[in-house]
């Protein structure tokens, strides 16, 4: 399994995950052409995809699949519930929607049900031939079900969106500020690295920060916070960039 974060923040989320001849994209939040220079870097074009997710509805991360269906065939995979929030720009054709289990080819997959500002979000485990990737993003908290199905993965790619001080002392107005801190907000640097402390184990090999923001965060704050969390274990910690692919992950 390789995985490749091409574009995280709150101007757009792309993630590649490659399992051999499958090759996914979890969400679409840049544009057609730009997402399409990412593959071309990593040598794929559209052609190559097997399939796209969406976590949810937001701009930063659908910017461009209105684009992505009108010219290629590659088919959106969701839960029914999300499909009426995409129907002005999803043919239903195009879209398979999924129970909370599903599989495309070797590849198993399995739901993990967010809680962000919009009718569903979603987040994802990936297993394929024995390893696993969890990609968890826009969720004011998780639920400790879930919590619970993301123990002992290799790869974590999660969300730390703010600094808690940075957000209450920072430009947002008032109701903006709490609808972040909310439990259909986002995740803090501190709420992230406590639930990483809890579910990473010897099997984790790597834990990539995501949805950093610009105004109420820094990488430097979202990797120390995780850092001290993570100091007892030999995990690889990175930090997903707006503006530049992060490195190839391979388990």
């Amino acid at each position: 399994m390789k995985v490749k974060v091409l574009a995280s923040g709150s101007k757009g989320n792309v993630s590649l995950v490659m399992c051999d001849d499958i090759k996914l994209l979890i969400d679409m939040g840049l544009s057609y052409q730009n997402v399409l220079k990412h593959l071309e870097n990593n040598n794929l074009t559209y052609n190559d995809i097997s399939a796209i997710f969406v976590t949810h509805s937001h701009s930063d991360h659908i910017k461009g699949l209105e684009t992505l269906m009108k010219k290629t065939n590659i088919p959106l995979y969701i839960p029914k519930e999300m499909y009426h929030e995409l129907k002005n720009i999803v043919p239903l054709e195009k879209c398979i929607f999924i129970n909370d289990e599903f599989s495309i080819g070797d590849v198993h997959v399995e739901l993990i049900h967010t809680s962000h500002d919009t009718d569903i979000s979603v987040g994802y485990i990936i297993e394929y031939k024995n390893k696993t990737l969890v990609h968890v993003t826009d969720t004011g908290y998780i639920n400790r079900k879930y919590l619970k199905k993301m123990e002992d993965k290799n790869i974590y790619v999660i969300e730390s969106n703010h600094d808690e001080a940075m957000l209450m002392d920072g430009p947002y107005p008032r109701f903006l500020k709490e609808r972040v801190v909310s439990d259909r907000g986002h995740l803090s640097n501190k709420t992230t690295a406590s639930y990483l402390k809890k579910i990473t184990t010897e099997n984790t090999k790597y834990v990539v920060l995501a949805h950093i923001s610009e105004k109420n965060n820094t990488k430097e704050l979202a990797y120390g916070e995780c850092e001290v969390a993570l100091s007892d274990k030999p995990i690889k910690l990175l930090v997903a960039k707006q503006d530049e692919e992060l490195e190839l992950i391979e388990v």
